[in-house]
């Protein structure tokens, strides 16, 4: 019913400004020019978006929003070289490199956390 249709994951922001700088500048996300009171709306791959509202505290723990990319080793060396520091695991199989890649068999994924505190990741199938 809805695989044919783009998604919005949607993360709560501390500071509105901070994280719009974050998804624009160090994400290279377009930001959606219609007007969001209190927040800030993104495009991203093949029409799904992210959008981000102001909130005092961000509670999530786990990974809010996932990037499937192609070259997960130079998605993850770009953003390095932009300042994004890659979460590192050691909990049973997830194990990651020191670049913060963890591979499952064919499948690799990368964790980080936005300027907000959010965890995002990478994936590449």
């Amino acid at each position: 019913m809805l695989a044919s249709f783009p998604v919005v994951a949607t993360m709560p922001a501390v500071d509105i400004q901070r994280a719009r700088r974050y998804y624009s500048d160090t994400l290279g996300l377009k930001p959606v020019q219609i007007p969001v009171p209190d927040g800030a709306l993104f495009e991203a791959g093949k029409g799904s978006q992210i959008y981000l509202y102001q909130r005092g505290q961000t509670k999530a723990d786990h990974t809010a929003a996932t990037f499937t990319v192609e070259n997960i080793e130079q998605v993850v060396d770009d953003m390095t070289m932009r300042g994004v520091i890659f979460e590192q695991y050691d909990m049973g199989e997830l194990k990651t490199d020191a670049r913060g890649i963890a591979t499952f068999g064919s499948s690799k994924s990368a964790w980080f956390k936005d300027s907000e505190g959010n965890i995002l990741g990478l994936v590449s199938i």
